[in-house]
């Protein structure tokens, strides 16, 4: 195991919409895994690899709710226990794999890389106003980025970018200097800032009408580490008390993004966004897509920055005092990753 990664937390695997009767990969924390989706609609994730002669699983096929590798012949069931070998009346005890806890929260399949004694499948991440009513949801993407996740992490700890990178989409100008504030709880790190009496921001446009009228705009990152961030943000009409509470006429979302570590240049972002306004699919893909834009103008710096950092030479980073959170954050991972 690598001690850069917390081992003992769930992780997304994948889209469930993603997962059927076939064999797939994927890319955890460094490890590679063969997924399928079982007779009864279990998800069963295993090491993708055969102890005989360490050929992938994934490139053999799927009996029932076996995996038979496409080298020799070996079966291995949900457990990772070999079950059947070629000409052998008894499958060899001994040729086993490693089989890892999977459940499913928020349309995605999460898995648990750490002790499996300690998976609790009640501690997967879930929020309420994904089964609330007065909540839609717009599922998004599976994102591959190649940067480390922590780099994603710090960006998704970090309201301060959004009025730099994201100017068509997030932001509005002229509010660099709004105060941020944050803190840790537990081990999560709240960060939020409050833009008041301020225009509405460009992917809320068309949401609501406000009479063209400003707004008091709330964003608050809310980082569950070492690997989920739910961005609340929304805007109701200024002077009608949203910073006392006073949220009954507003426009709000939760963008969740949850982050696959692959490795440690790269990581997969799935996110969803989830709003209190009724579905419709004109709006819902209009959203999508400011959000596809959004999230891509992120990449494309992180990417960059992951270039950089791979370049032959040593980097002194200068902290600023916006990077607060972000510094909380890793120590989280830290003290988990020291901790499993």
């Amino acid at each position: 195991m690598n001690p850069a990664y917390a081992y003992n937390a769930w992780y997304p695997l994948a889209w469930a919409r993603d997962i059927g009767r076939q064999l797939s990969t994927r890319r955890v924390l460094e490890e590679d895994l063969v997924v399928f989706r079982t007779e009864d609609g279990r998800v069963a994730a295993l090491e993708d690899v055969c102890p005989h002669r360490l050929a992938p699983l994934s490139l053999g096929t799927l009996q029932g709710d076996a995996v038979q590798c496409g080298y020799h012949g070996l079966a291995f069931d949900c457990s990772g226990q070999c079950v059947a070998a070629p000409g052998m009346a008894r499958a060899p005890g001994g040729a086993q794999v490693r089989s890892y806890p999977t459940a499913q929260s928020m349309g995605m399949v999460w898995v648990w890389m750490g002790d499996p004694a300690r998976a609790d499948p009640a501690q997967v991440f879930h929020l309420p106003e994904y089964d609330d009513p007065g909540y839609s949801v717009v599922e998004g993407d599976a994102l591959p980025v190649r940067a480390n996740y922590l780099s994603l992490a710090d960006n998704l700890c970090d309201p301060t970018h959004v009025v730099y990178v994201h100017k068509t989409t997030l932001a509005s100008a002229g509010r660099e200097e709004t105060r941020v504030m944050h803190e840790r709880q537990g081990n999560k790190v709240v960060t939020w800032r409050w833009v008041i009496d301020g225009p509405l921001i460009p992917v809320f446009e068309g949401l609501k009408d406000f009479g063209g009228a400003n707004v008091d705009r709330w964003h608050y990152y809310h980082y569950h580490a070492p690997c989920i961030a739910v961005i609340d943000f929304g805007s109701a009409k200024t002077g009608t008390g949203a910073p006392e509470g006073n949220r009954d006429d507003c426009i709000q979302m939760y963008a969740c993004h949850f982050i696959t570590p692959i490795d440690q240049h790269s990581c997969m972002q799935h996110w969803l966004c989830i709003r209190n306004s009724p579905a419709d699919p004109q709006v819902d893909e209009r959203l999508r897509a400011s959000l596809r834009l959004a999230f891509n103008e992120d990449k494309r710096v992180l990417e960059a920055i992951q270039r950089n950092e791979d370049k032959p030479r040593e980097w002194k980073r200068v902290n600023l005092a916006l990077d607060a959170s972000s510094i909380k954050m890793r120590r989280i991972v830290e003290e988990m990753a020291a901790a499993g």
